[in-house]
């Protein structure tokens, strides 16, 4: 059945109360959908991580763009900033549980970009942890 021929098929009040529902998929896709925020879950997959060594592992990313990026993983619940008191000051980043239930669904991206760009698998930060 299409797509269209099953919406018209649903009653009008069904259709007003879905339209009132959150979609769980727009929903997490504007937590991790922005530029980056991918891949910064892919690299924290490895364990923790310091500003620079996120710098390092992303080539083209600003610091300022790792910085909101990071600040809004953290707002989610997607990973958790450690400050350990000493000079200079040493800032760690790593996934909370919540942030580490993303692994079988970016593993699931890797798998069908994979297939479709038609190669072989890669070795990344996904297989490589625990």
């Amino acid at each position: 059945m299409k797509v269209k021929k099953y919406y018209e098929s649903v009653a009008p009040y069904e259709r007003d109360q879905c339209a009132e529902i959150i979609c769980p998929i727009q929903f997490l896709m504007d937590i991790i959908g922005s530029k980056w925020s991918v891949q910064i879950l892919r690299e924290l997959f490895r364990g923790d991580m310091r500003t620079h060594e996120l710098i390092e592992a992303l080539p083209g990313i600003s610091t300022k763009t790792l910085t909101i990026r990071l600040r809004e993983l953290e707002k989610y619940g997607l990973l958790i900033r450690t400050v350990y008191p000493e000079i200079p000051p040493h800032v760690e980043y790593s996934l909370t549980a919540k942030g580490r239930e993303l692994k079988p669904v970016i593993l699931a991206m890797k798998q069908v970009g994979e297939q479709w760009l038609h190669q072989e698998s890669c070795i990344c930060a996904l297989e490589l942890s625990g």
